[in-house]
C-alpha cells in the first residue's frame, strides 16, 4: 500500500504543468515585470497590468532584497501569471513574528474549489510561519491563470513561487 501524499507534499501534474520554479529576490529573480526593481530599499511598486505566462509583477511598498521580498505597508500584491495544477510560495511572517492575513484570487475571483490547503474557499489565510504554502490546487487545470495574491498586514516575506 503507497501512502497518499497531500498538500505541497502530492507529486506534480506534470502534464498540466508549464511554470517553473520562480524565485523574488533579486540575486535570482526572473520573469519580473513591471517597476524597475530598486535593491534594499522601500520603493513603491506599480503592477504590471498584462503579464505573459511565467512573468510576476509587485504592487504596494516592497523592500526587494537578495533572496527575499518584505512588505514595507499594508495592502501590498503580487501577481503571477502560472500554467499548472498547483501553485505554492515559500512565504514568512516580518521579524516579529506577527501573524500576517492574505486574500487569493485566480482570474480576480476568490479561488473557491480550487482553492490549496493553506487558503480556503474565499481564498483568505494566515502567515504564521516560515514554509512553504500551497495557495491553490485546481480540480481541472489547462490553461494560463492569473494568481494574485493580497497581504492585508506589512512584515509578509515571500521568497519563492513552486508549482506542481
Amino acid at each position: 500500500m503507497r501512502p497518499e501524499a497531500r498538500g505541497t507534499q502530492a507529486a506534480p501534474d506534470l502534464a498540466s504543468l508549464r511554470s517553473g520554479e520562480t524565485y523574488v529576490g533579486y540575486e535570482r529573480a526572473s520573469g519580473f515585470s513591471g517597476t524597475r526593481i530598486q535593491k534594499d530599499v522601500d520603493s513603491l511598486y506599480t503592477p504590471e497590468p498584462r503579464l505573459r505566462t511565467g512573468q510576476w509583477t509587485l504592487g504596494g511598498h516592497w523592500r526587494v532584497e537578495a533572496e527575499r521580498i518584505v512588505l514595507a505597508r499594508p495592502q501590498g500584491r503580487i501577481a503571477h501569471r502560472f500554467h499548472a495544477r498547483d501553485l505554492h510560495m515559500v512565504l514568512g511572517p516580518g521579524p516579529d513574528g506577527k501573524p500576517v492575513r492574505f486574500r487569493v484570487l485566480i482570474d480576480g475571483q476568490p479561488a473557491g474549489a480550487d482553492h490549496g490547503t493553506d487558503a480556503d474557499a474565499k481564498g483568505e489565510g494566515v502567515i504564521d510561519r516560515q514554509k512553504l504554502y500551497q495557495l491553490v490546487r485546481q480540480r481541472s487545470p489547462g490553461a494560463a491563470r492569473l494568481f494574485e495574491i493580497e497581504f492585508l498586514d506589512e512584515g509578509a516575506e515571500a521568497y519563492a513561487f513552486t508549482f506542481g
